[in-house]
């Protein structure tokens, strides 16, 4: 049996929508946001897929320290929306949709709504990981996106 459940979040970033869908929708780029992960390859594409990796974390349980390995599909990249579906034994799927927006004052608005769906016995704690690995990623993602948007230093 499964369980399912969704959390979501919101940056606000000065940059460009095309700068945050860049940095968002290539995975490499999220090991120096996402705490828990420790190497992201990209690997050959996969059907229905714009671009496919292979992510290993490194996971906390008690006293337990271990690393599991998951792959990810990016499905949509537009400067407007990003989804992501991230696939790992034993049947854990996180889904992540990503709106993206202008604002005023030079600022893009991300909404993140994440989804995930575990075997009933592991989903308490897959979901505790998950929000709290994807909550520090917020926390340093609008810092990241800002030095992004920032003009090039003067030669």
């Amino acid at each position: 049996m499964l369980s399912s459940d969704t959390f979501s979040y919101t940056v606000q970033a000065r940059c460009s929508l095309a700068e945050a869908a860049a940095m968002l929708s290539d995975l490499t780029r999220q090991g120096e946001l996402h705490p828990l992960i420790v190497r992201v390859r990209q690997v050959p594409t996969r059907p229905g897929a714009r671009a496919s990796y292979t992510i290993n974390d490194r996971l906390v349980a008690g006293p337990l320290r271990f690393r599991t390995t998951y792959h990810a599909d990016v499905l949509t990249i537009e400067d407007d929306e990003i989804v992501t579906v991230a696939r790992q034994w034993p049947a854990t799927t996180v889904r992540n949709h990503t709106r993206l927006r202008a604002e005023p004052d030079g600022l893009v608005r991300i909404d993140v709504e994440i989804t995930l769906t575990a075997p009933t016995p592991l989903f308490r704690y897959a979901f505790r990981q998950a929000r709290a690995a994807h909550l520090a990623l917020a926390a340093r993602l609008g810092p990241a996106l800002d030095r992004a948007g920032d003009p090039p230093p003067p030669a």
